[in-house]
């Protein structure tokens, strides 16, 4: 018999009370949003269901209000939500900022390994990780408003070490996507960016007693399914639901579908351009200094993207491969609206799995944002005065990374020129991003001192790393002054290394051609380290 139902057969299969998971995604990739708009459209025609729990890994929606959590966000609808990050879905963000709705952000990852851990009835998830940061139960434990009191998460010590434990979710609904499901309920991903993590919550989900609803745009016969292509095995799915509207089932935020985004094509990526020589390229290119021979790297939205560009342009692409937390391999990641996905992909596993090879150190450095750093080396990416956003895999990446290396202007909106291989500021800016304390920890100084893990924070002006818990200035841009440029737009002096020396001066040329040679060196290095 056939698992095909109606949208509408669907939602009214979730009750009042009813603990609601959904796959995560980087804005629309991978998301069932066609049932999340049907869950909306039903309260506001029944009041039904009420007070349920949604749960989702990571950032749904877009750069607008309306789409991912915000066709639920009614009142009375969701009584609590535990997401990896609430950003995108704006109007939900504003309900948890202003306690309309209950809000606890969890490391995206994290959440992930919950459903593997709720699946195989294992006693919730053991791990360091956001330790230190503002899901630690000694700081907020993950709360991210008032009305939010019940603490789900736990400092253990096992072996005499500290350990978060977060819980298992009884998850009773679960909203997975697929491209194609055949008769039995079969569900494949041809067409999707990356698997997510569709099986471990179609699992979860299962063996809890719940039931699992699947959104897809193809039914196939049955048995006419490739097995190995089978992402999750039908006895998993209890009902299909085929998607009538594409923009429900956008492969990212900015297109319906490309193969190249999902691996089933490989398309000619062309010259890249290199990138105007200005501060974010000074950025870029004094973090690509970083970079390790055969790096596994991670690269964060935005501004750590250029590091990319920067290796393209110095001829040492081949000396990274380029990882997406979704369980993306190889290829180069896309930016903008499409981000979450890539091109020409050389692997893509499930997205819990992918954090098995993160959490376990298979990182040799990521780059990320830079939002807020303060006097002990905390760095906040996740909330900025009301305005709820969540970690999404930043916690999970920056704690556990070989080397972290975050990037980000000196201060607010400043305006800087290049002149005679020097920095020149033009304008010092409207606000500091230095300051005495973050507003929230999604980065512990601390931490990464006690684990050892190298830190730096690479600006334009300057480039700092965090010596007990402290950060210290090591490097300033050529042609700037310490007390003028530096010291005076920070909320308190740091410390200063004995050494402290100018930024790399060739970093500031039109053309540089010294990043192969930096690289080079350290392989020299680490052979000869192999032979003593």
């Amino acid at each position: 018999m056939s698992k095909k139902i109606s949208l509408e057969q669907a939602t009214k299969l979730i009750n009042d009370g009813d603990i609601v998971a959904t796959t995560a995604s980087s804005g629309l990739a991978g998301l069932p949003e066609e049932l999340i708009v049907g869950i909306g459209e039903r309260y506001k025609a029944e009041g039904s269901p009420k007070n349920i729990t949604f749960v989702n890994g990571s950032g749904i929606g877009i750069n607008s209000e309306g789409r991912g959590m915000d066709h639920i966000a009614h009142e009375g609808l969701v009584k609590r939500v535990i997401s990896g990050h609430a950003g995108f879905s704006h109007r939900m963000s504003r309900f948890i900022s202003e306690g309309k709705v209950e809000g606890y952000l969890f490391p995206q990852g994290v959440l992930t390994q919950i459903w593997r851990s709720t699946a195989g009835n294992k006693p919730g998830v053991l791990t360091k990780v956001g330790l230190g940061t503002f899901v630690d139960p000694r700081i907020q434990g993950a709360k991210a408003n008032s009305i939010t009191t019940e603490d789900l998460i736990r400092v253990v010590e096992l072996n005499g070490e500290e350990w978060l434990h977060y819980p298992n979710i009884d998850v009773k609904v679960a909203l997975i996507r697929g491209t194609t499901a055949d008769e039995n309920g079969n569900i494949t991903t041809e067409h999707e960016a990356a698997n997510f993590e569709i099986l471990a919550l179609a699992t979860a989900a299962r063996n809890n007693g719940g039931i699992v609803i699947a959104q897809v745009e193809n039914i196939a016969k049955a048995g006419a399914l490739d097995p190995k292509k089978v992402r999750v095995p039908g006895v998993l799915v209890d009902y299909i639901v085929v998607s009538e509207k594409p923009e429900y089932h956008s492969q990212t935020m900015a297109r319906y579908y490309h193969p190249a985004l999902s691996g089933e094509m490989r398309v000619p990526l062309g010259s890249i351009e290199p990138v105007k020589l200005n501060a974010k390229k000074i950025i870029a290119r004094r973090a690509a200094m970083e970079l390790s021979p055969s790096s596994i790297v991670n690269l964060g939205v935005g501004m750590p993207a250029l590091v990319s560009n920067v290796a393209a342009e110095e001829g040492v692409s081949d000396e990274m491969t380029l990882t997406v937390e979704f369980g993306i391999f190889g290829g180069v990641p896309a930016s903008g609206f499409d981000f979450g996905a890539s091109y020409n992909p050389e692997a893509i596993i499930n997205h819990d799995a992918m954090f098995d090879f993160y959490d376990g150190g298979g990182l040799d450095a990521a780059f990320l944002g830079l939002a807020q750093v303060d006097q002990y080396g905390n760095v906040n990416v996740s909330q900025f005065g009301p305005k709820v956003v969540g970690p999404g895999g930043f916690i999970n990446i920056s704690q556990s990374s070989k080397k972290v290396v975050f990037m980000g202007q000196f201060t607010v909106e400043s305006k800087e020129k290049i002149e005679n291989n020097q920095m020149v500021i033009t304008n010092h800016g409207k606000g500091r991003k230095i300051v005495n304390n973050v507003e929230q920890i999604t980065f512990s100084g601390e931490y990464a001192s006690k684990a050892g893990i190298p830190v730096l924070y690479v600006t334009e002006r300057a480039v700092f790393d965090v010596v007990d818990g402290k950060l210290r200035l090591i490097e300033i841009a050529p042609g700037l002054d310490l007390e003028e440029d530096i010291l005076a737009w920070m909320d308190f002096r740091p410390l200063i290394d004995d050494s402290l020396k100018p930024m790399d001066p060739s970093i500031f040329q039109e053309q540089w051609g010294g990043l192969k040679e930096i690289i080079d060196e350290k392989r020299r290095k680490k052979v000869l380290q192999t032979i003593v």
